[in-house]
C-alpha cells in the first residue's frame, strides 16, 4: 500500500527543532494552504486549511536553518493518522468549537519562498528542494 500528500502554502510561524533522546534532529513547522470560491450567493469565501509538519534528520536541521514565518513551501509526505481514530487529531479550541488537526510526515521539503522575500524583498528565486537523503539545498 502506498499513500502521499502532497501541499504548497506558507509557514504559519517559525519551525521549532528539537532532538530525540537518541540524538536525531526533528523540526516541526505549521503550513496553511488556502483556496477560495463563490458561494451560492455570488460571494468570495476564502478557506484556510492547517497542516502540521514534521521533518526529521539532516532534513530537519536543514528546514529550521531557512524557514522562516510566511515562507512558501511545498511539502511532500504521508499523513500521520490519530492511532485513537485512524483521522486526523481532533480536538476542542478554547471557544468550545471542534477542530482537526492534519499531520504530515515529510519526505520533501521543496523551498518556494526566495531568501530575500522572508526578509521583505519580493525578488523572484528559484525553489530549492531538500529531501531525506541531500544534505543542503542550495
Amino acid at each position: 500500500m502506498f499513500q502521499t500528500i502532497i501541499i504548497a502554502g506558507n509557514l504559519g510561524r517559525d519551525p521549532e527543532m528539537r532532538y530525540t533522546p537518541n540524538g536525531q534532529a526533528v523540526t516541526n513547522f505549521s503550513v496553511a494552504v488556502s483556496d477560495n470560491y463563490t458561494n451560492s450567493n455570488g460571494e468570495r469565501v476564502e478557506r484556510t486549511v492547517w497542516f502540521r509538519v514534521s521533518t526529521w534528520g539532516k532534513q530537519a536541521e536543514t528546514c529550521n536553518q531557512y524557514l522562516k514565518k510566511g515562507r512558501k513551501v511545498l511539502v511532500e509526505g504521508r499523513l500521520v493518522a490519530d492511532p485513537a481514530t485512524g483521522g486526523p487529531r481532533t480536538y476542542a479550541k478554547q471557544d468550545g468549537t471542534h477542530a482537526a488537526s492534519f499531520e504530515i510526515s515529510a519526505v520533501t521539503v521543496r523551498f518556494l519562498s526566495s531568501r530575500s522575500e522572508g526578509e521583505g524583498g519580493a525578488e523572484g528565486g528559484t525553489a530549492h528542494t531538500v529531501s531525506e537523503e541531500s544534505d543542503i539545498p542550495f
